[in-house]
């Protein structure tokens, strides 16, 4: 079995190495992160008509679903045409114009980095990017040694980091 400073040596020179290789990656990460918080927002946001020709006679429902607006309502009729919040809908024609606000293309994909699910190849690098976090906590504590006073404020600022967290996640 390794000797602990060996052991601690290790833990730095692996934590300084995976630190530098995901240094751009967390700057990503962190920019799209922030990106994100505000998707209920119109912030960066384009406006962009979208026209369509879908099915005639579609109800409400069926349109919401075709040009994905959830909770979509007709708010007007007037003939065979329907209006709704951001767009219009002719039912004898099937033809649909509608406004979508959507982030430019480059933020779009780095907003993916967030979204991404098993059937996309991101979740590869969404799931090493969680480990290497993880090894981060992990080999942090190997940086000083237990007895020392800096290793037992850092406990007590992983203490803090854990309380106000569950705090955050608690408040509404």
């Amino acid at each position: 079995m390794a000797s602990k400073s060996t052991m601690s040596n290790t833990m730095r020179i692996w934590h300084r190495y995976l630190g530098f290789f995901l240094a751009g990656i967390m700057a990503v990460y962190s920019i799209s992160g922030i990106v994100l918080i505000f998707r209920d927002t119109n912030f960066l946001k384009r406006e962009t008509i979208v026209e369509k020709k879908l099915e005639p006679e579609m109800n409400a429902e069926a349109l919401g679903k075709a040009i994905r607006i959830k909770g979509l309502k007709i708010e007007a009729e007037n003939g065979d045409m329907q209006t709704f919040k951001g767009g219009s809908y002719n039912k004898a024609t099937g033809e649909v114009s509608y406004k979508v606000k959507s982030l430019p293309k480059a933020i779009e994909k780095l907003t993916k980095l967030h979204k991404a699910s098993t059937g996309q190849p991101l979740w590869y690098l969404n799931v090493f990017f969680g480990v290497s976090l993880l090894f981060f906590v992990i080999s942090s504590f190997y940086m000083f040694l237990p007895k020392t006073s800096i290793f037992k404020k850092g406990l007590y600022f992983t203490l803090a980091g854990i309380v106000l967290t569950i705090l955050l996640l608690y408040i509404r």
